[in-house]
């Protein structure tokens, strides 16, 4: 009987890392896609190298943004001709965010939301801002800086 015991232990432990493995996945991976949503882009874009272009200037919306997940970078513009870049990592949980909306960037996973003028939590449950990117803009050109 105390290898039987023993025998249900082992199985409870294993099932126990497994659910949490599986949470660690699902808080910290694959919640990478945009979702369209008023007021900002839902446009994920990918491909840009360290200095190439990310996009135009016309593609990223006044008081809106577009998340580019390949680079980990949010580019936004808070009013007319401004643009920011931040990490598209949410400082909560390592999330990536999944949208512009409502002149706010937002995490799909906890539901943190940050501003799009400095990165400055709007929302938590994150408790620190999303740290600023450098990005160049030239002409109709923005790129990795």
């Amino acid at each position: 009987m105390g290898d039987d015991l023993q025998s249900r232990r082992t199985v409870i432990a294993g099932v126990g890392a497994g659910g949490l493995a599986l949470a660690l996945t699902a808080c910290g991976g694959s919640a990478e896609t945009t979702q369209p949503a008023a007021g900002g882009s839902s446009a994920s874009q990918s491909g840009a190298p360290a200095g190439g272009a990310l996009a135009k200037t016309a593609d990223i919306p006044v008081g809106g943004g577009t998340v580019f997940k390949d680079q980990k970078i949010v580019v936004t513009q808070p009013t007319s001709g401004e643009f920011k870049a931040f990490s598209a990592v949410c400082t909560h949980n390592g999330c990536t965010v999944g949208n512009v909306s409502d002149g706010v960037i937002v995490c799909p996973c906890h539901g943190s939301k940050f501003a799009i003028a400095d990165g400055s939590v709007k929302h938590g449950p994150a408790d620190k801002p999303l740290p600023a990117q450098q990005i160049k803009v030239e002409g109709d050109q923005i790129t990795l800086a």
